[in-house]
């Protein structure tokens, strides 16, 4: 197999039809020899039904369906370990990823030799909202905290199949895709693309707050290097204070005590123990769902089955 595309579905089934002929006059102008594996997420709308009508008229696609939703890099990582191609081009189904740039990675990768041909927006896509908050993750967050992501990265990348292999051999159950590819080396090249908006993403502010999180804890002690250097710096300030304090008791000059600084002071040392406390626990619950060593996905079906595989329900990887 040369070249395999893998993409998941999640509220895809509007777009499905356009990203599968575009897709495949893409990867035609390549190749015969391809496959399009798609990794239904869970998805709540007839996105599974769409793409089981395109695998009954197009023998190059599959169809892996997972037994319910379990996140989009999840589903992504499963998406790769079911491809075959010597190089893998995996991308979104929501068509603000062209999938047209497979043709412009395949050229990077054929002109530079490189392991990964990826793609970075010039300027962030959306409104302000949502340019200002890739700003502060990208340019404050992840350099200060040492995420390893290039600035306006996206999903779209192609592959070859020794780095997809290395992709596919780590293990942990909590990570994000993107900083994983960064971590796991190779020769990596970025192409600059152009990504578009299509209407309402299926990211709300709470899934950003959440895939931000997770990959700040999932690849970086970082913050809690910080706690410890912020718990140094309120101790040499509190022990500063108290000297500070001794010396103008010692020297008649504390007047008439207020409450006003004891209530802020409390609140504020309250509100960064709890904030340093759920800090800790965050990592604690990410090592206890590491070491649980639950299968990442489980795949309910498998359209087709491989002939030398038996019907593939539950199948856990």
């Amino acid at each position: 197999m040369t070249l395999s595309v893998v993409t998941t579905l999640y509220r895809s089934a509007r777009h499905l039809d356009e990203f599968h002929r575009r897709v495949t006059e893409a990867a035609g102008r390549l190749t015969s020899d391809y496959e399009i594996v798609y990794v239904n997420d869970g998805s709540p709308d007839d996105s599974l039904d769409v793409a089981l009508a395109i695998h009954q008229r197009d023998s190059r696609v599959r169809v892996v369906d997972l037994s319910r939703n379990f996140g989009h890099y999840a589903a992504l990582m499963t998406g790769l370990r079911h491809a075959r191609g010597d190089r893998v081009f995996m991308i979104d189904s929501d068509l603000e990823e062209a999938p047209e740039w497979l043709n412009e990675f395949h050229a990077t990768l054929d002109a530079t030799g490189c392991d990964v041909a990826y793609g970075v927006q010039r300027a962030r896509k959306g409104g302000w909202f949502e340019r200002g908050s890739g700003w502060l993750f990208y340019e404050v967050v992840a350099k200060r905290l040492g995420v390893p992501l290039p600035p306006n990265v996206v999903t779209a990348r192609l592959m070859t199949r020794r780095f997809v292999d290395a992709l596919t051999s780590f293990r942990e159950r909590e990570f994000a895709i993107l900083p994983l590819c960064a971590i796991a080396g190779f020769v990596q090249e970025p192409v600059v693309v152009q990504k578009i908006s299509r209407g309402r993403s299926t990211y709300t502010l709470a899934r950003r707050v959440a895939a931000f999180v997770n990959s700040v804890t999932s690849f970086s002690n970082r913050p809690l290097v910080l706690v410890f250097y912020l718990g140094c710096l309120i101790m040499t300030a509190s022990g500063t204070a108290a000297l500070v304090l001794v010396w103008r008791r010692l020297t008649g000059g504390v007047g008439v005590p207020g409450y006003a600084s004891l209530v802020v002071s409390v609140w504020f040392l309250g509100g960064l123990m709890i904030f340093c406390i759920g800090l800790v626990g965050i990592y604690l619950a990410k090592v206890f769902i590491e070491v649980k060593r639950r299968p990442l996905t489980i795949v309910r079906a498998e359209y087709p089955v491989r002939e030398e595989e038996v019907p593939c329900i539950d199948r856990r990887f």
